[in-house]
């Protein structure tokens, strides 16, 4: 039997997760293979069916990396963000999927550690879930 490699989107903003990503890159940090990264211009604008699009077509978790409510751009980006991954974390469960599958983030722009240590987080975490079974 082969190890469980789960795929994982993560979707961050142009803003401080962006810069959080390139202090990550700096410091020679990096994100794990299974990670598939989509820089997006504000978590605010990632609609509930780009969340759960990724599941449809394969991945094992997603999450959403954005700046703290206090350093949005765009106001209230993370916390539409927020609610639209609780919305999705509702549907998981009505599908008999595991909501820890999904989750948001928030980063400060010079956070670079923490950006690839969600990362490998993430990974953990759905490492430990396994497969999504075809229920």
């Amino acid at each position: 039997m082969s190890e469980f490699k789960p795929r994982i989107l993560a979707f961050y903003c142009a803003n401080c997760a962006s810069s959080a990503a390139n202090v990550s890159e700096s410091m020679s940090l990096g994100v794990p293979a299974g990670v598939k990264m989509v820089q997006v211009p504000c978590t605010g604008r990632i609609e509930t069916l780009h969340l759960l699009k990724p599941f449809e077509e394969g991945a094992d978790g997603v999450y959403v990396a954005g700046c703290q409510e206090d350093s949005c751009r765009y106001m209230s980006g993370i916390l539409k963000a927020e609610k639209r991954v609780a919305q999705v974390k509702r549907i998981l469960e009505e599908l008999d999927i595991e909501p820890g599958r999904i989750e948001t983030f928030k980063l400060s722009a010079g956070k670079g550690f923490r950006f690839a240590e969600i990362a490998s987080e993430m990974m953990k975490r759905v490492q430990e879930l396994g497969p999504i079974s075809g229920g």
